[in-house]
């Protein structure tokens, strides 16, 4: 009895450390590197990926800069 508790637990952390850590910077990551270069139809999955994992985007989004570097030095 005790044993499933901790399992339901464990489980319940391991998919809230998923969704709202792990999914959501790799999100991030993808983004920053091909925003750019994406087509259509990949750009369109991104955008979906975005609303489904919202609430981790959200938690990162003061910490992350994804601008575009400038012209360099004037």
């Amino acid at each position: 009895m005790m044993n499933d508790t901790f399992l339901l637990l464990g489980t319940y952390a391991s998919l809230g450390f998923l969704y709202l850590i792990v999914v959501p910077l790799s999100l991030y990551f993808w983004m920053n590197r091909r925003w750019n270069i994406m087509g259509k139809i990949e750009r369109l999955g991104i955008y979906g990926l975005v609303f489904l994992f919202f609430p981790g985007l959200i938690l990162f989004a003061p910490f992350l800069n994804l601008r575009l570097n400038g012209q360099g030095d004037i």
